[in-house]
């Protein structure tokens, strides 16, 4: 496996999850191990986890370049493309960051469900393990389609546990992404996606909708774009 980020070949692991969270979700023991891998192997070059590696990989695609994120600050042909990036994405932050059309607008502050920013008005957008903490997820994918400029595309990450259907949370314990007690609000879980993650991204409006995997099931990743 190679890292979509920097061109590293090693990766370390170590386990993330916590037994409140595995107990939460309700975890097989081989579903935590995937999790597990997803979130906690690591390029030991830039220290992007699978999570990141497979964002990567999708934004590659998107763009038709071979180079890797820490190289597109060199690319000329990248030097008008107009990028909105909700919530960053460690290194694949960092990289696309010194590209002149860069944005940055984290979530909560910049609502999901009511973007600020006019139609048509980038050519990628992305974000990561972000839309499930959204209450009306489909709203803020509507919202992605509407920021768009024709030809624009989507790259996204969700946390997706493939043996199961996606479910919300809503009547259930509440579950967070992190410390509960420092984030009560930002990463409190709406929404649980499962193998049907992708039939979101078509009920906002999208025309189509791909899927990019480094190493299934631990890491993958969508993209979303109209003809």
């Amino acid at each position: 496996m190679i890292c979509s980020i920097c061109g590293g070949a090693a990766f370390s692991f170590k386990e993330v999850l916590w037994p409140e969270l595995v107990a939460a979700w309700g975890l097989s023991a081989e579903e935590t191990a995937y999790v597990n891998r997803q979130q906690g192997c690591a390029c030991q070059g830039c220290g992007a986890n699978l999570r990141i590696v497979a964002l990567g990989a999708a934004i590659r695609d998107a763009l038709r370049t071979s180079r890797t994120m820490r190289e597109l600050g060199g690319d000329p042909r990248l030097a008008s493309l107009r990028i909105l990036d909700i919530n960053g994405a460690e290194a694949i932050s960092a990289a696309l960051a010194a590209l002149p059309g860069y944005v940055r607008g984290d979530f909560p502050e910049v609502d999901m469900e009511a973007l600020p920013y006019p139609d048509a008005s980038f050519d990628l957008l992305i974000h990561s393990d972000t839309l499930e903490h959204v209450p009306h997820p489909i709203r803020g994918l509507e919202e992605c389609r509407r920021v768009l400029a024709p030809g624009g595309r989507l790259c996204f990450t969700v946390p997706v546990i493939v043996g199961r259907m996606t479910r919300g949370r809503e009547g259930l314990p509440k579950s967070w992404h992190g410390n509960s007690a420092a984030h009560p609000d930002d990463f409190l879980v709406r929404t649980e996606y499962g193998a049907d993650a992708w039939t979101q991204v078509m009920r906002a409006g999208f025309g189509h909708v791909a899927i990019h995997q480094v190493d299934y099931p631990a890491a993958t990743a969508m993209s979303a774009w109209d003809d």
